[in-house]
């Protein structure tokens, strides 16, 4: 069974570094302390990009600049390296956030520095319509579930974007209704809003797909470039 509490900066250090010196495997070390091996992969990879830093528990956003963001980018798409050497080099906490720098660039969107993407989280929840979380929730969905950019757009708070979001990746759109009190143009909406609000969400689902198809595409082609 995996432990519930979690570990210190200082208690990953040590088994990165088992793994490192190669005292272990990878997989014994994670099988032991009771986590996935691909979490201790990460811990590994963390700690070789940005150091003891990159092992911290606290929830500090890691910043980068547009420029450092563009060098990275460019890099990958020139054949430099792998996604794994170039998040290592430039300091990226994860290849997962490396590919969605490149999916942004290759979409032509502009890469904004800042941890949460040139876009400060926003706190403060309002309410809203149904309709409105419906298109939060496209919009979201659309940008890759950026929801710091999402609440900024919308002036909703950060919470209120996860929370929609998830619940609709969840249950689908009926669990965007607000089910407290007795909201009769919500509550007693008629089959063709709900399949009218689903189709918008679907849509964004299979642009978003189509993009991420597009992208690796894009990326098998850098591949077969290298060899």
């Amino acid at each position: 069974m995996g432990r519930k509490s979690k570990f210190s900066a200082e208690e990953k250090l040590k088994y990165v570094l088992i793994c490192i010196e190669g005292k272990d495997s990878i997989n014994h070390t994670a099988a032991l302390i009771g986590i996935h091996h691909e979490s201790l992969r990460q811990w590994v990879h963390n700690y070789q990009s940005m150091g003891t830093d990159g092992l911290s528990t606290t929830s500090k956003n890691f910043s980068h600049s547009t420029e450092l963001k563009e060098m990275a980018v460019k890099d990958y798409l020139s054949g430099v390296g792998s996604m794994a050497y170039i998040a290592k080099k430039y300091g990226v906490r994860s290849k997962g956030m490396l590919h969605k720098w490149v999916m942004k660039y290759n979409s032509h969107e502009k890469l904004k520095a800042s941890g949460t993407g040139g876009v400060p989280i926003m706190t403060n929840g309002r309410k809203t319509t149904y309709d409105e979380r419906v298109e939060i929730v496209k919009y979201c969905i659309e940008d890759q579930n950026n929801y710091a950019e999402t609440a900024q757009k919308y002036q909703v708070s950060y919470q209120q974007v996860y929370t929609w979001t998830s619940k609709y990746e969840s249950d689908g759109v009926e669990a965007l209704q607000d089910r407290r009190g007795k909201r009769k143009d919500e509550n007693e909406m008629s089959e063709l809003e709900k399949l009218r609000a689903q189709n918008k969400l679907l849509e964004a689902q299979n642009r978003r797909q189509q993009m991420e198809i597009d992208f690796l595409k894009k990326l098998e082609e850098i591949e077969r470039r290298r060899y």
